[in-house]
């Protein structure tokens, strides 16, 4: 598998001076940085499939960034997000940090508060990515398992001994004993609990 990019961290703010300072902040703590003047620059521009975290203007020209906010899970964007803001109030952070936000910073802000926020955007990120990756594997694994196989798995999982697997597929009962443990090996399940938690996971996917 090929290993992901470095972190980045990307910036949307229409004022070009503030852009360059946190790409001057971000840099001395060598963290690599992406600015934007708009919310379209962004999504012009390709990402990389390393750890990645948005700081992102609350109100901009064109589209604000709640907007956006609002609207990246469809867009495909799953970068957490950090707000900024000169004109931000209680109301609207606490909405913001409902929605899921990282963190919600009044200009002028710290630095010190801005880079602490940045590094548990990223370590979120970080997990976010992890679970792609084992979830990826996960299903990899199952659609190693013949028909048969998944056959007796969904059975199993559903708490059915082998007799009344055998029973309900028309097989015989070490027919059925065969396949699950070829299937425990294939999935990498070290006991029952092990595959039904696995079944679970994959379950909005395709078992």
């Amino acid at each position: 598998m090929t290993e992901p990019s470095a972190p980045t961290v990307y910036v949307i703010d229409d004022d070009a001076s503030l852009r360059a300072g946190l790409a001057d902040l971000l840099d001395s703590v060598s963290l690599n940085t992406r600015v934007f003047a708009s919310v379209q620059d962004f999504l012009a521009e390709p990402r990389g499939d390393g750890p990645g975290c948005l700081i992102l203007d609350v109100r901009m020209p064109g589209q604000s960034g709640t907007d956006f906010h609002q609207q990246m899970d469809r867009l495909g964007v799953h970068l957490p997000v950090i707000f900024i803001t000169g004109h931000g109030d209680i109301a609207m952070g606490v909405k913001a940090i409902k929605d899921g936000a990282v963190d919600f910073l009044t200009k002028p802000f710290r630095d010190q508060d801005l880079l602490d926020a940045v590094q548990v955007a990223l370590e979120r990120d970080r997990q976010r990515l992890a679970q792609v990756v084992s979830s990826a594997s996960l299903q990899d694994r199952w659609r190693s398992l013949t028909p048969g196989e998944r056959d007796v798995v969904r059975l199993v999982v559903r708490g059915q001994l082998n007799k009344q697997v055998a029973a309900e597929l028309d097989v015989k009962e070490i027919t059925v004993k065969v396949r699950r443990a070829k299937s425990m090996k294939k999935m990498g399940a070290a006991s029952l609990t092990d595959l039904v938690r696995m079944i679970d996971e994959l379950a909005p996917f395709e078992v």
